[in-house]
């Protein structure tokens, strides 16, 4: 009898570990916080505390691609949030849709460490306008589709293979990258409380082979971008933005790629403020482009791939903001090979800010040779 119970529970963990739906899950999370002023342009009132709802879609890598064997089998999925600022008549609600990368800082039998970020889209349901309703006083969103940055981090206890709670702390952006002005953005930073939940179980069987170290080559690559920036004042004039960067990269640890490189920036709405004001006659062009130098990190997901870079100035325009600046964004790799001449080929979307004020949203093609 023993033995035909052991039996049963065995073919039953199975039947578990390789059912369709093993690995997927959802989680539903609370969050409190706070929105804060990030630039003295900052004129709305801060409401006295702000809330939202995270609903995630999840699926718990189990080694089915190379990368996630490398990654150490990372959770990813879909969130979205839905968000009350608390001033309602002001900043109105947010809704925001990203997907989900999360990593595994420290791992126990029951407890864990993780940290998720995300970068997606939204919509506000207000925003700074001056005709037919009357809202001049929200200067920090200026257009109902925005940009949504997520980045969280978790202390979470597992009560079984189907169960989890946590607890951690949360930070959200919303901007559109001054596509339309205002756009200083809204920043909230917070707490949040989680269950998550697993139907079938959140330990799939793991695919493991043996894989063999990519070379640590050295490229030599360059992007090409645009971006678009409504100019100095609400419906004012959206002037194209031209953004070129080339950068020698490292790829390491067969996952990661460092880089290093020079970034350039063409801005047609600065050079229109000069000849207006005449600021520098026959010398507006010169005094319109930026120049820096970046180092940065990109994690590598197979096709697809996170970035994170930071900037200094070498050059500035007449109309300067911050000598340091960031970009965050993703490249999708439609061509990935070790030989031939031209090793990688990818779209890219960025978001370059000062700090936590966004100044532009680039999208451009990548090339590595």
């Amino acid at each position: 009898m023993q033995a035909i119970l052991l039996l049963f529970s065995a073919f039953a963990s199975r039947a578990q570990e390789t059912s369709p739906l093993a690995g997927y899950g959802i989680e539903t999370s609370y969050i409190g916080g706070k929105v804060f002023k990030h630039s003295k342009k900052f004129k709305a009132p801060i409401p006295d505390y702000s809330q939202a709802i995270d609903i995630s879609l999840l699926q718990q890598t189990y080694g089915t691609k190379e990368w996630q064997q490398r990654r150490k089998y990372p959770l990813v999925g879909l969130g979205i949030t839905y968000t009350d600022y608390g001033l309602d008549n002001v900043y109105g609600k947010y809704i925001g849709v990203y997907p989900i990368l999360q990593f595994r800082i420290i791992t126990g039998k029951k407890l864990e460490w993780t940290c998720r970020v995300g970068l997606g889209m939204g919509y506000a349901t207000t925003h700074y306008r001056r005709f037919p309703d009357l809202d001049t006083i929200n200067n920090a969103i200026g257009s109902h589709l925005n940009n949504f940055t997520m980045i969280a981090t978790d202390l979470r206890y597992k009560i079984n293979d189907q169960f989890a709670i946590s607890i951690g702390g949360n930070f959200s952006h919303i901007s559109n990258g001054v596509f339309k002005q205002p756009n200083l953005g809204v920043n909230m930073y917070g707490g949040h409380i989680a269950l998550r939940y697993f139907p079938v179980t959140s330990k799939p069987a793991r695919i493991a082979r043996e894989l063999e170290d990519k070379k640590n080559r050295l490229l030599v690559q360059a992007r090409f971008a645009m971006a678009f920036s409504e100019y100095n004042a609400p419906d004012g004039p959206l002037y194209p933005i031209y953004i070129t960067s080339a950068f020698l990269s490292k790829r390491y640890s067969s996952k990661n790629k460092a880089f290093a490189g020079l970034d350039y920036s063409y801005h047609p709405g600065t050079e229109a403020f000069l000849r207006n004001n005449e600021i520098f006659p026959g010398e507006e062009k010169s005094h319109s482009w930026k120049g820096a130098a970046f180092v940065g990190n990109e994690f590598l997901f197979g096709h697809f791939g996170l970035v994170l870079q930071l900037g200094a100035y070498i050059k500035e325009p007449y109309l300067s903001t911050s000598r340091i600046y960031q970009k965050l964004g993703y490249n999708f790799y439609l061509l990935q090979q070790e030989k031939g001449a031209v090793k990688e080929v990818c779209i890219y979307s960025m978001l370059k800010a000062h700090n936590v004020q966004a100044e532009f949203i680039e999208f451009g093609v990548g090339v590595s040779l």
